[in-house]
């Protein structure tokens, strides 16, 4: 142990006192040196004689000084110091050449940095609750449903069950969404918002403690308890201004007087950041439902026991819901369980969207370290004379090498300091602005984005440096002093490599561009697409009648029809209408029915269709043709409700085409099924611009009644811009009834716009990338073809000296810079068509290898190419030849 201190406090020594060091050990070769003297002029030689003989005897002090230095402790460290300074001095006398070198890297690591680190927040790090790797979904999975992956949202009987009965789990909780209207205690202020339901086991098997208050009890939750709600954080700060007096008082929810118990932690987001309060799960059904095996709604989280895995808890569950299954053959409810990791859950909508983001970024770097590649070659060509010197001055080819690679360091190194500013900047943008990122209060830079940064730029030094310091220190290296001075600058080896190197970034260029291009088009498709109805002029708002106020149909009737006519009435409305749902605007929900005329053999073949509630003027104001029949009257209302008019889907699909007239469907509604005779045949609306179209029910709004028509929104087709329309028609509403709030006002062709923002923002950030690699193209074009231009000069100005025509110059240039273009073009095309594969299922109406974009993307790529070929070309043309070979 002794020893080991004594070895480490004189390397310590020797790392801080090298200055002191280095003086005593020119003090004590200077005393040596003149001991030697001194002895020499007793000898009897004159004091020069005495000096020269001494200098042989001890040798050069220059070389003692250095061979000394080498034994000492930290000496790699000192001389990787004076590369730093070589490099530094080296790059200062090319300001120009350092300047892009770095913008390049820069550009390339701060979007690399940048996607990193939200992949690394959304993806990557363990969820924000107690032992997050135990926590699993639990879905129901038909056998014979192929939609949706075979993830199926489960109904709360299924739950009920499964938390009963099951044992490898420590818990089961379950949620699910939800809405409503939030209000002071006398009513004021009424708002709709986003909320949730959550079992009372939901927090404590997730670990979260309310921040104040505490959470719900299972007294608590059930359909009948007493009402009680949970606020969010942020709800809690805008609503209640963090009065933590709020605990205990009442608020009104749905008109209906609740108390709240707790607010949970700022952190805590899950599902949706838009969740404004959550409620007991079991308090959003009606006792009739919250036991119900067929109706699928919940989200169901569990928690395994130690020791426990994953796929012998699962097979106990599937056990139990087979059991289910058999218990309700005659209901839609699923033979097996699925489950799969809660984080995978969280992020699977975004996940093919990053990895594709990722991948872009990491092709761009790669075009950047590939254009450092190029220019640090060609740069090597105007320094290769200077290089041979120094390696016949002794200079080894690692020392050679390790020079060279300090420059490249240096120029990562400062690039990935300028990119880390960039991508706060652009990390910051990209967790405010994407869309329903998931976990986006958790994207930010800390210090294991710091260490992926420098790691980068190290590895980028690496990949850039290394291939240019090899070819430029080979065994030719000497055979540069031999030269002439009219020799063309480089080796056939290095000017090849150069083209390699240009070819691959031409084709890494053109996979990217073609991507982004069929991501882009895939968007365009989607912000067309043909709803099926008239998406132009027309206004949109949702309200929800409260149902204790609203409790019988002709409440309910009376407040529609007055609307409608109010609505009616105001100038600049073409005609107005009533629907549960406008097209675009999201699923609501599905009904399994069967067909009186055409009995299916068993359950298992039979399938469901979403449905909606209409009024009679609906199709005519949203111009959705009618095929067959007629559509309703102002006869179906009230209990003259059971008729429904179908889709052009549901006809082809559940009738094969045929006569769907006076057919009669038994509609399964809770427990209680009804029948209902066919009128009408409509054309097809899509419900997500983003999916395939479904079969759909329509049914008369106008029944009137609770719960089923007292959500709607009122559609108004306008002679004048829509959104000027909507304070107007908002005025109506509150008119009726001053507490009713309205929500989700927009155009349909805003609705058209949100549906498609995740896809829009994915497809133009790629194409941003794309745009940014094409331009590394075009400098790295521009950059190596300006170098050769550059040492070919003499070349070039004997060649006109000698009578060629410089047309014939410049168009030998613009071929040798565009050679690379047109081969990197076609290997490109091959990595476009293999990319456009592995991306399919982002795609949406466009094929992988879309024709318009092809073209596209290799005009681009050959507009910038002769862009970057066509200055240095000009100028090699224009080179005057007494000029040129007066600077030899």
């Amino acid at each position: 142990m002794p020893s080991f201190i004594t070895r480490l406090t004189i390397r310590l020594q020797m790392l801080f006192g090298r200055r002191k060091a280095a003086e005593q050990l020119n003090d004590e070769l200077s005393f040596h040196l003149e001991q030697q003297i001194h002895e020499n002029i007793a000898a009897g030689m004159n004091k020069d004689e005495a000096r020269k003989a001494a200098l042989r005897t001890f040798g050069s002090p220059g070389l003692t000084r250095e061979q000394t230095r080498a034994t000492w402790s930290w000496h790699s460290l000192e001389k990787f110091g004076r590369d730093l300074k070589f490099g530094a001095r080296t790059l200062l006398r090319s300001p120009g050449f350092a300047f892009v070198s770095i913008l390049i890297m820069a550009l390339g690591m701060g979007a690399t940095t940048s996607l990193f680190t939200v992949v690394r927040a959304v993806m990557l790090q363990p969820l924000p609750f107690r032992d997050p790797s135990h926590l699993v979904m639990l879905y129901e999975h038909f056998r014979d449903d192929n939609s949706n992956n075979g993830y199926n949202i489960v109904s709360p009987g299924d739950y009920r069950t499964w938390r009963a009965d099951s044992h490898n789990f420590e818990g089961i909780a379950a949620l699910r969404n939800y809405g409503g209207m939030v209000s002071g205690v006398n009513s004021e202020l009424p708002e709709v918002v986003q909320s949730a339901g959550g079992s009372a086991n939901l927090f404590p098997l997730l670990g979260v403690n309310p921040a104040l208050g505490r959470s719900f009890t299972e007294a608590e939750d059930q359909p009948e308890g007493q009402p009680v709600v949970m606020l969010t954080w942020s709800f809690f700060q805008r609503r209640f201004a963090a009065d933590p007096s709020i605990i205990g008082k009442q608020i009104h929810l749905d008109t209906v007087p609740t108390t709240v118990i707790g607010v949970l932690p700022p952190w805590f987001t899950y599902p949706d950041n838009r969740i404004q309060f959550w409620m007991p799960y079991a308090q959003t059904f009606s006792p009739g439902q919250y036991g119900i095996y067929d109706g699928h709604q919940s989200l169901v989280v569990a928690r395994l026991k130690p020791g426990v895995t994953v796929a012998a808890a699962t097979r106990e569950v599937s056990a139990i819901q087979y059991q289910i299954h058999v218990a309700n053959a005659s209901k839609p409810v699923a033979e097996d369980v699925w489950s799969r990791p809660m984080i995978d859950d969280v992020v699977k909508d975004v996940r093919t969207p990053l990895i594709v983001l990722l991948a872009s970024v990491a092709c761009m770097l790669l075009i950047a370290c590939l254009n450092l590649s190029n220019l640090l070659i060609a740069r090597s060509a105007a320094r290769r004379k200077e290089v041979a010197i120094r390696g016949a001055l002794g200079g080894g080819r690692l020392t050679l090498i390790r020079e060279q690679m300090v420059e490249s360091l240096l120029i990562c190194l400062t690039g990935g300091a300028l990119g880390m500013l960039l991508s706060l900047a652009a990390t910051k943008w990209l967790a405010a602005h994407w869309s329903r990122l998931p976990r986006a209060e958790a994207v930010h830079a800390d210090v294991g984005v710091l260490f992926f940064a420098f790691a980068l730029a190290a590895i980028t030094a690496l990949a850039s440096g290394l291939i240019p310091a090899i070819s430029s220190t080979g065994k030719g290296l000497l055979s540069a002093l031999h030269d002439s001075s009219r020799t063309i600058g480089g080796s056939t080896s290095r000017a090849r490599l150069r083209k390699v190197m240009l070819t691959a970034e031409i084709a890494l260029t053109v996979t990217l561009l073609a991507s982004a291009g069929l991501l882009f088009r895939s968007f365009l498709r989607l912000r067309t697409a043909d709803l099926g109805c008239r998406t132009d002029h027309v206004a949109t708002m949702r309200f929800g009648l409260p149902i204790i106020q609203y409790d019988t149909r002709e409440k309910v009737l009376n407040f529609h029809e007055s609307l409608l006519a109010r609505v009616r009435s105001l100038p600049g409305v073409r005609g107005a209408a009533l629907v549960s749902t406008v097209p675009g605007a999201g699923h609501e929900g599905d009904k399994t029915f069967t067909i009186l005329e055409h009995p299916l053999p068993s359950f298992s073949d039979q399938e469901d269709a979403m449905y909606r509630s209409a009024d009679p003027q609906y199709f005519s104001v949203m111009g959705i043709p009618v095929l067959r029949g007629r559509i309703f009257t102002e006869h179906e209302r009230l209990n003259n409700d059971h008729y429904i008019i179908v889709s052009k889907k549901f006809v082809d699909q559940f009738l094969n085409g045929d006569d769907p007239l006076g057919k009669h469907v038994r509609v399964g509604w809770d427990n209680e099924p009804e029948l209902y005779e066919i009128i009408g045949e409509v054309g097809d609306t899509l419900y997500d611009v983003t999916k395939p179209v479904q079969a759909t029910m329509y049914f008369p709004i106008l029944s009137g009644i609770p719960n089923r028509t007292s959500e709607a929104n009122i559609v108004a087709w306008t002679a004048v811009d829509p959104l000027s329309m909507t304070t107007p028609i908002q005025q109506q509403i509150s008119a009726l009834d001053p507490q009713l709030p309205v929500y989700n006002v927009f155009t349909i062709d805003q609705i058209i716009g949100r549906t498609t923002a995740s896809q829009g923002f994915a497809a133009n950030l790629i194409l941003a990338f794309a745009g940014i690699s094409l331009l590394l193209a075009g400098v790295g074009l521009y950059g190596v073809l300006s170098y050769l231009v550059t040492q070919r000069n003499a070349e070039i100005g004997i060649r006109i000296a000698l009578g060629a025509q410089r047309t014939e110059v410049l168009r030998v240039i613009l071929i040798d810079g565009l050679r690379p273009v047109l081969i990197g073009a076609a290997i490109g095309m091959v990595g476009a068509a293999i990319a456009g594969s592995l991306i399919r299922s982002m795609l949406y109406g466009a094929s992988p290898w879309d024709p318009i974009v092809i073209a596209t993307t290799t005009g681009c790529l050959l507009l910038t190419a002769i862009a970057a070929c066509l200055v240095p070309a000009w100028r090699a043309s224009h080179i005057n030849p007494i000029q040129a070979l007066r600077s030899e």
